[in-house]
Protein backbone atom coordinates (compact mmCIF):
# COMPACT_ATOMS: atom_id res chain seq x y z
CA UNK A 1 0.00 0.00 0.00
CA UNK A 2 2.03 3.44 -0.95
CA UNK A 3 2.46 5.24 1.91
CA UNK A 4 0.48 8.30 1.11
CA UNK A 5 -2.79 6.05 1.77
CA UNK A 6 -1.32 4.29 4.89
CA UNK A 7 -0.20 7.33 7.12
CA UNK A 8 -3.71 8.99 6.96
CA UNK A 9 -5.59 4.78 7.42
CA UNK A 10 -3.09 4.77 10.52
CA UNK A 11 -3.76 7.76 12.29
CA UNK A 12 -7.91 7.31 11.37
CA UNK A 13 -8.29 3.92 13.29
CA UNK A 14 -5.51 5.10 15.74
CA UNK A 15 -7.27 8.04 16.60
CA UNK A 16 -10.42 5.50 16.55
CA UNK A 17 -8.74 2.86 18.60
CA UNK A 18 -8.06 5.66 21.47
CA UNK A 19 -11.53 7.00 21.25
CA UNK A 20 -12.74 3.06 22.15
CA UNK A 21 -10.42 2.34 24.89
CA UNK A 22 -11.53 5.44 26.64
CA UNK A 23 -15.24 5.17 26.37
CA UNK A 24 -14.48 1.76 27.16
CA UNK A 25 -12.37 2.68 30.30
CA UNK A 26 -14.82 5.96 31.50
CA UNK A 27 -16.87 4.94 34.55
CA UNK A 28 -19.14 7.73 34.06
CA UNK A 29 -22.74 7.15 33.97
CA UNK A 30 -24.38 7.22 30.57
CA UNK A 31 -28.02 8.35 31.71
CA UNK A 32 -28.92 10.16 34.45
CA UNK A 33 -32.33 10.41 35.74
CA UNK A 34 -33.16 12.76 39.04
CA UNK A 35 -36.33 14.61 40.00
CA UNK A 36 -34.76 17.56 37.16
CA UNK A 37 -35.38 14.73 34.29
CA UNK A 38 -32.87 12.65 32.15
CA UNK A 39 -29.77 12.89 30.79
CA UNK A 40 -27.72 11.34 28.36
CA UNK A 41 -24.30 11.90 28.03
CA UNK A 42 -23.80 10.43 24.85
CA UNK A 43 -26.60 12.22 22.93
CA UNK A 44 -27.48 15.48 24.66
CA UNK A 45 -26.16 18.42 26.25
CA UNK A 46 -28.97 19.31 28.49
CA UNK A 47 -31.45 17.78 30.96
CA UNK A 48 -34.87 17.14 29.35
CA UNK A 49 -37.13 18.28 31.97
CA UNK A 50 -40.00 16.08 32.92
CA UNK A 51 -42.62 18.87 32.22
CA UNK A 52 -41.33 18.57 28.36
CA UNK A 53 -42.08 14.56 27.97
CA UNK A 54 -45.45 13.49 26.98
CA UNK A 55 -45.17 9.69 26.58
CA UNK A 56 -42.21 6.87 25.86
CA UNK A 57 -42.11 3.64 24.45
CA UNK A 58 -39.75 0.74 23.61
CA UNK A 59 -38.80 -0.27 20.03
CA UNK A 60 -35.88 -2.78 19.10
CA UNK A 61 -33.48 -2.16 15.75
CA UNK A 62 -31.13 -4.20 14.80
CA UNK A 63 -30.94 -6.50 18.15
CA UNK A 64 -30.60 -2.80 19.53
CA UNK A 65 -32.73 -1.61 22.35
CA UNK A 66 -33.67 1.98 22.43
CA UNK A 67 -36.99 4.16 24.27
CA UNK A 68 -38.06 7.05 22.15
CA UNK A 69 -39.13 9.79 24.35
CA UNK A 70 -42.28 12.37 22.93
CA UNK A 71 -41.69 15.70 23.82
CA UNK A 72 -44.33 18.58 23.02
CA UNK A 73 -43.59 19.91 19.68
CA UNK A 74 -43.42 23.71 20.95
CA UNK A 75 -39.71 22.52 23.26
CA UNK A 76 -38.43 20.12 19.96
CA UNK A 77 -36.29 23.19 19.60
CA UNK A 78 -35.06 23.99 23.15
CA UNK A 79 -33.16 20.49 23.11
CA UNK A 80 -29.97 20.77 22.06
CA UNK A 81 -28.60 17.71 20.49
CA UNK A 82 -25.10 16.23 19.29
CA UNK A 83 -24.72 16.57 15.68
CA UNK A 84 -25.01 13.33 15.10
CA UNK A 85 -28.25 12.59 16.13
CA UNK A 86 -30.08 15.42 13.87
CA UNK A 87 -30.76 12.50 11.52
CA UNK A 88 -33.41 10.43 13.73
CA UNK A 89 -36.65 12.36 13.10
CA UNK A 90 -35.67 11.70 9.11
CA UNK A 91 -35.49 8.27 9.88
CA UNK A 92 -39.09 8.09 11.57
CA UNK A 93 -38.08 8.21 15.25
CA UNK A 94 -38.34 10.99 18.19
CA UNK A 95 -36.26 13.40 18.00
CA UNK A 96 -35.03 12.06 21.32
CA UNK A 97 -34.56 8.33 21.84
CA UNK A 98 -31.76 6.89 24.70
CA UNK A 99 -30.04 3.68 23.72
CA UNK A 100 -30.15 1.02 26.36
CA UNK A 101 -28.19 -2.10 24.65
CA UNK A 102 -25.30 -1.45 26.60
CA UNK A 103 -27.35 -0.88 29.97
CA UNK A 104 -28.40 -3.63 32.04
CA UNK A 105 -32.03 -2.69 32.46
CA UNK A 106 -35.52 -3.63 31.74
CA UNK A 107 -36.59 -1.36 29.45
CA UNK A 108 -40.35 -1.84 30.27
CA UNK A 109 -39.87 -1.04 33.96
CA UNK A 110 -37.61 2.19 32.68
CA UNK A 111 -40.23 3.18 30.07
CA UNK A 112 -43.32 2.98 32.93
CA UNK A 113 -41.10 5.25 34.94
CA UNK A 114 -40.01 7.54 32.35
CA UNK A 115 -44.32 7.77 31.59
CA UNK A 116 -44.66 7.78 35.41
CA UNK A 117 -42.42 10.32 36.45
CA UNK A 118 -43.55 12.71 33.37
CA UNK A 119 -47.11 12.73 34.79
CA UNK A 120 -46.38 12.97 38.87
CA UNK A 121 -45.86 16.23 40.26
CA UNK A 122 -42.30 17.13 42.15
CA UNK A 123 -43.16 16.10 45.66
CA UNK A 124 -44.21 12.32 43.99
CA UNK A 125 -40.86 12.27 41.44
CA UNK A 126 -38.94 11.82 44.81
CA UNK A 127 -40.79 8.83 46.10
CA UNK A 128 -41.02 7.55 42.49
CA UNK A 129 -37.07 7.74 42.47
CA UNK A 130 -36.48 5.84 45.67
CA UNK A 131 -39.27 3.03 44.52
CA UNK A 132 -37.50 2.51 41.30
CA UNK A 133 -34.04 2.09 43.52
CA UNK A 134 -35.45 -0.33 45.81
Amino acid sequence: MPPIIAWPAVCFFGVGMLYGIFNLLDRRPQIIINTVGIFDRMAYTDFINWSLIENAYVFHISKQTFIGIVIDQSATDLIRKKSSLKASKHLGFQEITLKLSTIKIDETRLKDFIVAMSKADPVKQTKLIEQYNA
